[in-house]
């Protein structure tokens, strides 16, 4: 190709090349290079670029390609090793093993010829001089894919006998390969041990700790360490997702998914590799991925969804079902030529009992973005009876009533079971009263009808209070569709009425006080329906506040609602003095107490007493607790939670939102389940309590999404999970949580401010990943939203933290102009320390570019000007000004820095001692600005200062005055101790000084 005109340019190419992304462009370029490596005519040219193809083509989907270069190589060797220089002789011989797990993934490459090979790599081993490990590992390699076991052990056992030499794998990849023998052999401790220095980043590599992360998902799933098993898959895919050759892991990252739980997770990571059903360069890593495919499919069939669109080979459209067949006679099929090939069922017994595995955990939450693919759970155990109990209708009334009698949850269902046992059977007429009574709490809005039957046959059953307790719940039904006022009317007769038959003793305290419960429920909603329609309006305490008419004038609270107010206050009081200290063992009857007093709190925080409010929806929480309903708390809990934020309580907000999730159980609905832990996250984490926020943080994701809220409200939890997860420095997860909530992030529903503070986050995880530039573009979109903002601060910083990533980014004119654009924010801020800092970030970008030493002097001495000119202006108050004295010190210890880098290596001697001098002046200056400081963080800079200014004594020749300097830092630190870090390398650092001088002053 055009630009390839030596060899110098080649070399260049091909690691331009090596950077690309892995795939079948990559892998043309090293085709065309290697075309223009021969036409240069120099051996040593055509083999590294003959190693360049065989790399590339091993870190892709087309490793079959990688057996033609390396037998041209070892033929080259063999003819004329000396065209060969060190680095290219010691390639040769590592590649070996490459060959020799190249031709185990490929099942028409006979047995015969891999055992052959393995001898050949063995002998030129022991020719070149290398130790056995490798042949050793390799060995392994082919016992363990055939199903040698006893072979495997004694290779496995050799291989770690043998001693590391530079043909041996990295240590990271020998610790994954002997912990997945381990957790092959259903050690999967012992694994989890082999591999943690890998996992805790003390071994890396180019594909470490990918593989490890994948290998380790199914062995901590069968430990029951779910949460580890979650934050490696999370960790672990960010690192597999860009790497085309490492389609195994991939698999095992779909293993995972199918399961937890994760079908649609599952599916996505489908959709994003379409290649891998299809590409053939390595059948194994093609059958690892077709196997998982096929239990991820079967997971989806046994929940229904058989023919649920689901991603797979391009060509055509695939259902569940269809791409669960496809896949499990693919897979079989491949694993079918590997066994002919090794003459053993092993391959094929491997796969199919993957694709058997049972899930190991029926739901494990992510934190990320998914919308499940199986309908979700109901939030209750539906009442079930088989065909012989619905003959038993006998025994289907006695536990309806039971559950009816004890406000049990699906009581309704019960009643629903009950009858359809009695369709055809006759019932005496109480029976069927309490049917249709039933029938009518399960329709909700339609039930009005329903109730009024009811009441006619409690009547005909002789139970006259009964009767009037169905119409009051009519009338309740009728308050709940915003029909009030018909409501109010339509239970004023059964209240006369229940009144009148209590007193005479001809009904119960049960029916008397459902239906004064039924009268001031309906006067709460009119209550309610004030505060709504605008006679007054809540405030944030919850209080009535008036409103202006028309006229923009506030009247005075109007006697019709107050009269609202006091109507339903007496209704309620009258129902607690009906019900209250009741002692029996009834507990609709303490729930109608524990109802009550919610209905006081309510009334209370309507009228402006929110603290009244607080203590009455306590007693009510607890009473329903006592009652043995704690699930009826749960309401009310949230409601006390949301008042003692106000008032400031954080510690009973705490304590009210743990117990609602406590008492509701199984019975709390996804979404109030969603709300609630979000609530409580927010609180702990606000206490510094990261970990714990996180849990209710992905807890909050979980439920939002069961509830079909994912866009919404799971979108702010996974916001909220990245925000801790940050925090705990667990970077890889926190980008991935961010990554995917940030698609649902919109200023109109969650507000610019989230979706700013979700992009500075993300862009802070990738920072610590080490991915600068994409750090940068989620800096810059989060400054552009900022941008718009009238308080100036967060779109500075945001441009700042652009300009350190653009810098590291290798971008830098793009990260001088981010840090002028901050700096000009600052400046318009007033901020001189951001203002300083942007100058000497810039000046040391200056520094960098061809010609630009004077550039960055001139920049770096701005900032020291910036500083002289805010400490001259003597505003500031004492501590700003002790900061800004400080800030000041740092500008000179770094101009000094600057400066002594900035004499250029080929300059003439003077020119360097010139740059030197200049350079002691300014760290001098820095030495003098921390001496005025007194604090510990002054000590340490003047210290490391003075020793700076130490060396540029060495390096010009004054041993004495060098020593000086050195014994300065020692004197400072007299009687110090050693625990601190910084005095122990300071007071290091000084001695070596010391030593050195005393050479230089031996030597003149």
């Amino acid at each position: 190709m055009a630009g390839i005109t030596d060899f110098d340019s080649l070399r260049r190419a091909m690691a331009e090349n090596s950077e690309r992304p892995e795939g079948p462009a990559r892998n043309a370029r090293a085709e065309q290079l290697l075309a223009e490596a021969e036409k240069l005519g120099i051996p040593l040219a055509v083999i590294e670029a003959l190693g360049h193809q065989l790399k590339v083509y091993n870190y892709s989907s087309e490793k079959d390609k990688m057996f033609v270069p390396f037998a041209r190589l070892l033929r080259m060797w063999d003819e004329r090793p000396e065209d060969f220089d060190e680095y290219e002789t010691h390639s040769l011989h590592w590649v070996f093993k490459w060959m020799s797990s190249g031709m185990l993934d490929q099942p028409h490459v006979p047995l015969a010829s891999i055992e052959k090979w393995l001898g050949e790599m063995e002998h030129r081993y022991r020719l070149a001089g290398h130790s056995e490990r490798a042949v050793r590992s390799a060995e392994f390699s082919v016992a363990a894919h055939v199903g040698d076991l006893p072979r495997a052990e004694r290779a496995y056992t050799a291989w770690l006998a043998a001693d590391r030499d530079s043909m041996a794998d990295c240590h990271a990849c020998e610790l994954h390969g002997q912990g997945w023998w381990q957790a092959e052999r259903g050690r999967d401790a012992e694994a989890l041990l082999l591999w943690r220095p890998v996992l805790e980043g003390e071994f890396t590599c180019a594909h470490e700790p990918h593989t490890v992360l994948a290998s380790s998902l199914v062995p901590l799933l069968r430990l029951g360490r779910a949460d580890e098993a979650r934050a490696n898959h999370l960790r672990g895919f960010r690192l597999v997702r860009p790497m085309e050759s490492m389609r195994g892991a991939y698999a095992d990252h779909v293993e995972f998914c199918a399961l937890t739980g994760n079908e649609a997770r599952g599916l996505e990571l489908l959709a994003e590799r379409p290649a891998y059903f299809t590409d053939t360069g390595q059948p194994r890593s093609r059958l690892d991925f077709l196997s998982v495919v096929a239990l991820l499919m079967d997971r989806l069939v046994e929940v229904g969804l058989a023919d649920r669109e689901v991603p797979g080979p391009a060509g055509r459209s695939w259902t569940a079902g269809e791409l669960a067949t496809h896949a499990r006679t693919e897979a079989l099929a491949l694993a079918a030529r590997f066994d002919e090939r090794n003459g053993t069922a092993h391959v094929g017994e491997r796969a199919r009992a993957r694709m058997a595995q049972s899930p190991l955990v029926e739901r494990l939450p992510l934190g990320v973005r998914a919308v499940r693919p199986a309908p979700a759970a109901p939030v209750a155990t539906p009442v079930t009876v088989s065909p012989e109990e619905e003959r038993d209708l006998p025994a289907l009334l006695t536990e309806a009533r039971r559950l009816s009698d004890t406000l049990r949850p699906n009581a309704v269902e019960a009643w629903a079971a009950v009858a359809r046992a009695a369709e055809g059977v006759e019932l005496d007429v109480r029976d069927r009263a309490e049917i249709v009574d039933h029938e009518a709490m399960g329709r909700g809005p339609e039930g009005v009808e329903l109730f009024e039957r009811a009441a006619e046959l409690y009547a005909e059953a002789g139970d006259p209070g009964e009767a009037l307790a169905a119409r009051t719940r009519a009338a309740y039904v009728r308050a709940l569709t915003g029909r009030v006022d018909e409501a109010v009317a339509a239970v004023a007769e059964p209240y006369d009425a229940i009144l009148a038959l209590y007193a005479d003793e001809a009904t119960g305290l049960r029916q008397t006080a459902s239906v004064l419960m039924g009268r001031a429920r309906v006067l709460m909603r009119r209550v309610q329906e004030l505060a709504e329609t605008g006679a007054g309006v809540n405030g944030e305490d919850g209080a009535v506040r008036e409103v202006p008419d028309e006229t923009g004038t506030v009247p005075s609270r109007t006697s019709s609602a107050d009269g609202v107010l006091a109507e339903a206050e007496r209704a309620v009081r009258e129902l607690l003095a009906l019900v209250g200290g009741y002692a029996g063992d009834d507990v609709r009857i303490a729930a109608r107490e524990a109802e009550g007093l919610a209905m006081l709190a309510e009334l209370a925080l309507q009228g402006g007493d929110p603290e009244g409010a607080v203590e009455l929806f306590t007693r009510a929480s607890d009473g329903f607790v006592a009652a043995g309903l704690p699930w009826f708390a749960v309401e009310y809990e949230a409601r006390l939670a949301g008042l003692s934020h106000h008032l400031g309580d954080i510690a009973g907000t705490e304590r009210a939102l743990r117990a609602a999730l406590e008492h509701g159980g199984t019975q709390l609905e996804a979404v109030g389940r969603a709300q609630l832990h979000l609530q409580l996250a927010e609180v702990v984490g606000g206490r510094g309590l990261a970990v714990e926020a996180a849990e209710h943080s992905l807890e909050a994701a979980h439920w939002a999404d069961e509830a079909g809220e994912g866009p919404t409200l799971g979108a702010w939890a996974r916001h909220q999970l990245g925000g801790f997860l940050l925090r705990q420095g667990r970077f890889a997860e926190a980008a991935e949580v961010l990554e995917s909530a940030l698609p649902d992030l919109t200023v109109e529903t969650h507000g610019d401010g989230a979706v700013v503070q979700a992009q500075w986050w993300l862009g802070d995880c990738l920072s610590e990943l080490g991915e600068h530039r994409e750090a940068a573009e989620r800096r810059l979109r989060a400054a552009e939203i900022a941008r718009h903002w009238p308080e100036q601060h967060d779109h500075a910083t945001l441009a700042h933290l652009a300009a350190e990533s653009l810098g590291a980014a290798g971008l830098p004119a793009e990260a001088d102009q981010a840090y002028a654009r901050a700096g000009e924010l600052w400046r318009s801020l007033g901020n001189v320390h951001g203002l300083v800092r942007s100058l000497r970030a810039r000046a040391w970008l200056a520094l960098r570019a061809d010609d630009g030493a004077d550039a960055a002097r001139e920049l770096m001495s701005a900032a020291v000007g910036e500083c002289e000119r805010v400490l001259g202006a003597d505003e500031a108050e004492a501590e700003a000004r002790e900061r800004l004295v400080a800030e000041l010190g740092h500008t000179h210890r770094q101009f000094g820095d600057l400066l002594a880098r900035s004499a250029a290596e080929d300059a003439d001697d003077d020119a360097i001692r010139a740059a030197l001098e200049d350079a002691l002046v300014q760290v001098g200056e820095a030495v003098a600005v921390f001496a005025s400081l007194e604090d510990e963080d002054a000590l340490h800079s003047r210290t490391g200062a003075e020793l700076a200014a130490g060396w540029l004594e060495a390096d010009l020749g004054r041993p004495a005055d060098a020593a000086d300097r050195a014994r300065a830092v020692l004197r400072a630190y007299d009687g110090a101790g050693t625990e601190d870090e910084t005095v122990r390398a300071r007071r290091a650092e000084a001695d070596q000084l010391l030593q050195v001088t005393e050479e230089q002053a031996r030597g003149q």
